[in-house]
């Protein structure tokens, strides 16, 4: 059983919030999802809580109106090992609404952070030769999804 877990606070999507996530990333499932009943404060059959795993790490979903907002200072970090899988989050998290920032960071339809960073930037970045890796820095300061096909590039210049 998992100690710690993040607590998520949604107004009114936690449901489609949780079918996404469980979605895209894999190795995932609900576990449970709770609804709100007759006499609550919140429509009856809107999701109250809902617990779900995305590749073994647990999440808690809770829908309880727009008192509190998702900020960049939270985020998810998805370390990636290959383009492909850059791609693939990138894409399912910014589609139907997500933003693209910088650096790899994006936010999802719902406001939620999240860096999708492949293994290689911080392998180039942390290399020895500061040089390389300056432009390594440099390259993915210009970046929004993070290439690595660019990275290499700046990084054998």
């Amino acid at each position: 059983m998992q100690t710690i877990s993040p607590f998520l606070w949604y107004d009114g999507q936690a449901e489609e919030a949780i079918r996404l996530y469980t979605s895209v990333f894999k190795n995932s499932k609900i576990i449970n999802i709770n609804y709100w009943a007759e006499g609550s404060p919140f429509p009856k059959g809107q999701v109250m809580t809902g617990v779900f795993e995305l590749d073994g790490q647990q999440f808690y979903a809770f829908d309880a109106g727009p008192q509190f907002k998702f900020t960049e200072a939270t985020s998810f970090f998805v370390s990636c090992e290959t383009q492909e899988e850059v791609d693939h989050y990138w894409n399912s998290l910014t589609a139907d609404g997500g933003q693209e920032s910088r650096c790899g960071w994006l936010k999802d339809k719902f406001g939620l952070s999240w860096q999708i960073i492949p293994s290689a930037l911080m392998k180039l970045m942390g290399d020895k030769d500061p040089v390389k890796a300056g432009r390594v820095m440099q390259a993915m300061l210009q970046m929004k999804k993070i290439i690595i096909a660019d990275l290499e590039k700046a990084y054998n210049q």
